[in-house]
């Protein structure tokens, strides 16, 4: 169901993009149910700053859906691509610091109840790795735009991008357990908990991590 829903979600965006009559509202469909989900999360996370920026964004959208002119439909496709990349690429990236634990290898202590050096350094790895995925999309997604019809930046975003991720899941979960057999198994469904855990905000009055 889940798969259905993504799927019909992504032929939807694409008709937007492609094929919609022109409309300002197009934008709005496609940019401002993601806008009003970040800033919702971000609420929830104790994020303030960041869901009051999602809030006024999506604000933002509207009224220029309803005063017309102002940015172009395909700048404000592209400006989410790029955006949401370039965050994810920040969120990694930050956790790589010195000081901080790498955004992996913090999922992966809760998953697995032993985390040996091996597996931590190989989790760090894995979040240089999304880290530089990310900020290769982002750089893909602009220049795809500069230099090419924007039909084809389209089935790049559309098409292409959760493609991609599952192929960094996939390629992943391959590579581990062929580099490292005495890993212990971990389901999608322990690391997507796993996850959840990490970013529900915590009952203490401080701010959850982003």
């Amino acid at each position: 169901m889940v798969l259905l829903c993504g799927a019909a979600y992504i032929g939807a965006t694409h008709w937007l993009m492609t094929s919609a009559p022109a409309s300002d509202w197009n934008a709005v469909v496609v940019v401002g149910p993601m806008l009003a989900l970040a800033a919702f999360v971000s609420w929830q996370r104790r994020s303030r700053i960041t869901a009051i920026v999602a809030a006024a964004a999506t604000a933002g959208l509207l009224a220029q859906a309803w005063l017309g002119g102002g940015l172009s439909p395909h700048s404000l496709y592209v400006a989410q691509h790029v955006v949401v990349h370039g965050l994810l690429a920040f969120m990694f990236g930050a956790t790589l610091r010195a000081g901080r634990e790498p955004l992996i290898t913090a999922l992966a202590r809760r998953v697995h109840t032993r985390l040996s050096a091996d597996m931590a350094d190989y989790a760090r790895k894995v979040t240089l790795a999304w880290t530089i995925y990310f900020l290769v999309m982002a750089a893909l997604s602009l220049v795809l735009y500069a230099t090419a019809p924007f039909a084809l930046w389209a089935v790049f975003a559309n098409i292409a991008t959760p493609l991609a991720v599952a192929a960094m899941f996939v390629g992943e979960f391959v590579l581990r357990y062929r580099l490292h057999p005495e890993f212990e198994r971990a389901t999608l469904a322990q690391a997507i908990s796993a996850y959840s855990r990490r970013s529900a905000p915590a009952e203490a009055p401080l701010p959850g991590h982003d």
